[in-house]
C-alpha cells in the first residue's frame, strides 16, 4: 500500500471515530478536528469558549501537531494554562491542498501517537 492509500486510510477511520464520538456520526471536517484537538492539549473539556478562545484552540493545535516537523517548539504554559510556541522555522509557502495534506498527515501521527488508531 502506498503512504498516499495508507493515509487516506487511516484518515477515513480517524473521521469515523471522532465523528461518531464527538458529532453523532455526522462527518467532521480538518477544522472541526483540529479544533478537538486543540481542547485536548488544552484540558479544559467542560468549559463553553469564546470566539477568540475558540481560534487559539486551533493555533495550539497546528503548533502541536507541527511541532515534530520542527515549525514549533513547545515554550511554556501560562497562570491559565494555555500551552504557548515558539515558531522554530517558517511554514514554505503550501498550496491549500498541500496544506491539507500535511495537515491531514500531523493529525494522523498525532492519533498514532495518542494510539486511537493503528
Amino acid at each position: 500500500m502506498s503512504r498516499d492509500e495508507q493515509l487516506k486510510q487511516r484518515w477515513d477511520q480517524l473521521v469515523t471515530i471522532l465523528s461518531n464520538r464527538f458529532a453523532d456520526g455526522e462527518m467532521l471536517d480538518l477544522d472541526a478536528i483540529i479544533y478537538l484537538i486543540g481542547v485536548q492539549e488544552l484540558g479544559k473539556f467542560n468549559k463553553k469558549f469564546k470566539k477568540d478562545e475558540k481560534v487559539n484552540l486551533m493555533h495550539i493545535a497546528i503548533c502541536r501537531l507541527l511541532e515534530p516537523f520542527g515549525y514549533y517548539e513547545f515554550e511554556f504554559f501560562d497562570e491559565d494554562g494555555w500551552p504557548h510556541y515558539t515558531v522554530k522555522e517558517e511554514l514554505p509557502p503550501l498550496k491549500a491542498g498541500e496544506q491539507a495534506i500535511l495537515m491531514k498527515g500531523a493529525i494522523v501521527d498525532y492519533f498514532l501517537e495518542k494510539g486511537l488508531i493503528q
